[in-house]
């Protein structure tokens, strides 16, 4: 019966908005803790926003190290699911039965709940070949792979910037804003050539993962 009930209740969360999705998850005992498998019943094409959204969560933890050891490899898992074409999600049980505080959740709605209301109000679907195309998808998800690795890096002073950017890729996913979508792109080259193609980042990360394949 229990699984039932959160079934019906993610098919139920398949037919709202961003906002009326945060808001639901934040509705509860802050002490519970959220597993991704029941945050992500129900939704078919916004399952990839929300796990994204959700991976977002750690970076606005004020604990140097924490958000992007935690966000960042959520991060690179949702880009890599759209880098190769996966319609469906897939996640490692493991991390399937993990998730967010819900204190961790209102936080978050405390912090952004009225600037996602006010986004959502000129956010709409449009531009839907950016979401849906192929092409499109593959790049939208390198891009994630690249920030979530730049977000796992302990580079000062990024977790927020790189956050916010990260929500806002969220809601373009959410929402099937292609353009939205191609003002993420824009600002996400700029952000992956700054911090980590000219600082050296991502090259210093390449040479490290390498270094330890052949150790």
């Amino acid at each position: 019966m229990a699984a039932d009930h959160r079934q019906d209740a993610g098919a139920r969360r398949g037919d709202l908005g961003t906002r009326e999705l945060f808001d639901a998850l934040a509705t509860g005992d802050p002490d519970d803790h959220l597993r991704l498998e029941d945050i992500l019943a129900g939704l078919s094409r916004q399952v990839f926003g929300m796990l994204l959204l959700v991976s977002t969560l750690p970076a606005f933890i004020p604990i140097p190290g924490v958000g992007g050891a935690i966000g960042g490899p959520l991060t690179v898992l949702v880009g890599v699911h759209l880098l190769v074409g996966m319609r469906r999600l897939w996640l490692p049980r493991f991390v399937a039965r993990r998730g967010p505080r819900r204190a961790s959740v209102q936080a978050f709605q405390r912090m952004f709940g009225p600037w996602l209301g006010r986004l959502e109000r000129v956010v709409r679907p449009r531009l839907t070949a950016v979401i849906d195309h192929r092409a499109a998808s593959m790049f939208t998800g390198l891009l994630l792979v690249l920030l979530g690795i730049l977000l796992a890096l302990p580079i000062p002073f990024t977790n927020y910037p790189f956050g916010v950017l990260l929500v806002v890729y969220a809601l373009a996913l959410l929402e099937r804003d292609g353009a939205l979508m191609l003002a993420c792109w824009g600002v996400g080259v700029v952000v992956v050539v700054v911090f980590g193609v000219l600082s050296g980042a991502l090259a210093a990360a390449a040479t490290q993962w390498i270094g330890g394949l052949l150790a």
